[in-house]
């Protein structure tokens, strides 16, 4: 049956009533004679509350009876027969909202329909007719499959020019957004009266889109309320509904950007409208979360010059944010901002700023401020606030870092007198981390068996801060030792823990034990992450146990990490130095193909190999092809080719390339290079040149080592150079360049065989003076 039509049910009706019809009338009669024998001829005022009451009940026990059971000519008499007293839109909706189903309560509507088209006051009709529409679609939300229907009623009454009224709109805008039919809530929304679009209709359609991601067509409905002339604005309403989808982490549709909010922010502001302490935080942590601390400060000073109000929490947020770039000067404007408008200081307040304090290492300030706050001196107004074990452990973990450490034990005594806090793992782990720090290991293991006595229980980062300082002190097989103790207990050590100590193996070449720990870690089930196997791959790489090194690049991939370039280029170093020529090509295959993209130190490691192998052609190559992805050579990309000729006996090409790394390069020749070219240059018997490097190296600053020296010694003495070989003995004991044995059998052989013993006991005795002096 069709629900929508109005003649269908005409011939369900049947004249005669019921019994229940039947004492109804009688009810309708009485009321009805009592109406007749009113003398007064007057209209009739409206009707009173409890007449309107009387009403409702009386039309929905005639309407309990099934559809087709009804009597239209009681309905008749009790709705309409009085045409000056005709029922209310409020009665209308009451009896249609009671009825039990959508299909009966549509029957009545379209009875209503007939009947009150023939009203004289067409003002009242339609409003008789609105409210028993929104009533219908009232019951037909409230059942199944309702999403449809409810949008078909829509276009219903829009063919029959049935006005919607607030409540209708609402209930179909609200109702069809939630089912996701974003544009027929649309479609009723624009298709109402502009007088019905008021702020709470227009906060219902912003919702709607802005939960299904429609941002920019929620923003449009939102300028319009931002309009000056506007007849709605925004509210209080509007202004949470806004900021609390646009404040999301994760959110529909186009992501806005915290540029925009605070925009958005400025204009509610403008409105009188401010965000509550939650959504504003929220903001604030935002911007400061993005690096943007200044705009944070910029929002909240607004807020606050706008006369909106401003908690606690908000000035947490933004202490935090101005924390985390040091920007302390700021931070103390904001503190007394605080205490300027009566915002009082909470301990989260506190706990911040002696956080950030002790993380810049003005430790001093921090317990200054812990002492104001607690009562241990002269209290400032505004902070006042007990200390929890958080505070204490941030103080004793500043102290410990800047390696005050028995201050940091007493504060822990302190701490032990307070109401509420007692040392806990963090504690200890803060104090045996300070004491590990300045060598002193035995008192950071008495401190881990005081916190076991105590029952306190230690964790991972415990282990790993003992690990750390045993092995940063050479202490490997007491590392060890700490470790099994500990996992005897129950804590098992983490990648962190697995990385120090295989790294620390690798460091004195015991790979052996660096590979059973590693062994080790992956047995154990230990979750871990690249990091450890890079060490892994680095320390049997710097061992060129090359083939160990291919295993654990193997195990790296089976885990599902992959290769970074620092890695690619610790293999190519390793299969260089191993002369694996196939497997550099290898690596450099697979770098392509995994999309690593070759850095400085590739190429200067391919170049070395390939200088060191005399294949200077190819060298050239890479060194162009170096150049061209962009990467500038630098001293050691132009010191291996440098090495590579005065090898070959080639100084020219050599000496052409140091010149080029000055004025073409802009790299500086550094020691090593000069030293390179001086001793072939010697050794070719071109001392005079030679020479002039070694007044270049003067010139720009570059001071020769005893390497240089000793490397013009041996070519001066060639050729029989004495008095240049005398300046340079006394610019080696003026620049304090330390002779070694090479330099003392040079000179002792060629002085002595020369008759100038003297100039030979003047340089040692030089030597002597300069380190009495010193």
């Amino acid at each position: 049956m069709n629900h929508l039509s109005l003649s269908a049910s005409k011939h369900l009706l049947k004249p005669q009533p019921s019994k229940t019809q039947s004492s109804v009338v009688l009810l309708l009669l009485n009321h009805q004679f009592s109406t007749d024998s009113d003398p007064n001829p007057n209209p009739k005022p409206s009707k009173q509350p409890h007449e309107d009451d009387s009403l409702v009940t009386l039309v929905v026990q005639l309407l309990e009876s099934d559809e087709k059971d009804w009597n239209l000519d009681q309905l008749r008499h009790l709705l309409f027969s009085d045409s000056d007293a005709a029922p209310s839109p409020r009665s209308l909706f009451r009896i249609t909202r009671r009825l039990n189903t959508s299909s009966k309560a549509l029957k009545f509507f379209d009875y209503v329909s007939e009947n009150v088209a023939t009203s004289p006051d067409s003002a009242a009709a339609t409003a008789s007719l609105s409210s028993s529409f929104q009533a219908v679609l009232e019951l037909t939300k409230r059942e199944p499959n309702s999403r449809t229907r409810l949008f078909d009623m829509y276009k219903m009454a829009k063919e029959r020019n049935i006005p919607v009224n607030m409540g209708a709109a609402v209930l179909l805008v609200r109702s069809l957004g939630f089912a996701g039919m974003v544009d027929e809530a649309v479609n009723v929304f624009n298709g109402l009266d502009p007088a019905l679009k008021n702020t709470h209709l227009r906060n219902v359609v912003i919702d709607v889109l802005l939960k299904w991601g429609r941002v920019d067509d929620a923003l449009k409905v939102l300028d319009k309320m931002f309009d000056p002339n506007a007849e709605f604005r925004v509210d209080s309403v509007t202004g949470d509904i806004v900021l609390s989808s646009l404040l999301k982490r994760e959110q529909r549709g186009r992501r806005v950007s915290d540029e925009d909010i605070v925009g958005l922010v400025q204009k509610f502001g403008e409105h009188g409208v401010f965000p509550d302490s939650l959504k504003l935080t929220k903001l604030i942590t935002s911007l400061c979360r993005n690096r943007n601390t200044n705009r944070a400060w910029d929002v909240l000073q607004y807020v606050i010059n706008s006369g909106g109000a401003v908690e606690t929490a908000c000035c947490n947020a933004l202490l935090t944010g101005l924390g985390r770039v040091n920007d302390f000067k700021r931070m103390n404007v904001l503190m007394v901002k605080m205490k300027e408008m009566d915002i009082l200081p909470d301990v989260v307040t506190i706990g911040i700023v002696i956080n950030f304090l002790c993380k810049s290492r003005r430790v001093d300030e921090a317990l200054e401020l812990f002492e104001r706050m607690s009562g241990g001196g002269e209290k400032t107004d505004g902070i006042s606030a007990e200390p929890d074990e958080i505070m204490y452990n941030t103080l004793i973990d500043g102290l410990c870092k800047v390696g005050r450490q028995e201050e940091g034990l007493r504060l822990m005594e302190k701490m032990r007198l307070q109401d509420g806090c007692a040392p806990n793992t963090v504690t200890y782990n803060s104090l045996i981390d300070g004491f590990n720090k300045v060598g002193d290991i035995e008192r950071g293991r008495e401190l881990y068996d005081q916190m076991k006595e105590e029952g306190i229980p230690p964790s991972v980062v415990t282990l790993n801060t003992l690990v750390d300082g045993l092995c940063k002190h050479g202490r490997l097989n007491s590392a060890l030792e700490f470790l099994n103790e500990m996992q005897r207990d129950g804590i098992k050590g983490n990648a962190t823990t697995y990385t120090m100590l295989i790294t620390s193996f690798c460091n004195v070449n015991n790979i052996g034990m660096a590979m059973e720990l590693f062994e080790q870690m992956l047995s154990s089930g230990c979750s871990t992450d690249a990091k450890v196997y890079y060490c892994l791959i680095s320390g049997l790489s710097q061992a060129r146990r090359m083939d160990d090194a291919n295993i654990v690049v193997s195990k790296l991939k089976e885990a599902g990490f992959s290769l970074d370039v620092i890695a690619f280029n610790v293999l190519i170093n390793g299969f260089c130095k191993t002369k694996k020529l196939e497997k550099v090509h290898e690596m450099i295959q697979e770098m392509e193909t995994a999309g690593v993209k070759p850095d400085s130190i590739t190429y200067n490691t391919l170049i070395s190999y390939l200088c060191s192998a005399g294949e200077l052609t190819t060298a050239h190559r890479v060194l162009s092809k170096m150049i061209n992805e962009g990467l500038v050579p630098t001293v050691f990309t132009f010191g291996s080719l440098i090495h590579a000729y005065c090898l070959k006996g080639d100084t020219y090409k050599a000496m052409k390339i140091f010149r080029d790394m000055g004025s073409k390069w802009s790299a500086p020749p550094n020691t090593v290079v000069y030293n390179i070219l001086i001793d072939s240059l010697c050794k070719n018997n071109e001392v005079d040149v030679a020479l002039s490097l070694m007044d270049s190296m003067k010139n720009k600053g570059v001071r020769p080592n005893t390497l240089t020296f000793n490397a013009m010694f041996k070519g001066l003495k060639e050729n029989n150079l004495l008095e240049k070989a005398f300046k340079l003995m006394d610019q080696m004991i003026e620049q304090a360049c330390n002779p070694d044995y090479i330099t003392m059998e040079i000179l002792t052989e060629w002085l002595s065989a020369v008759g100038e013993t003297e100039k030979l006991r003047r340089f040692v005795q030089g030597y002597e003076v300069a380190a009495s002096t010193a």
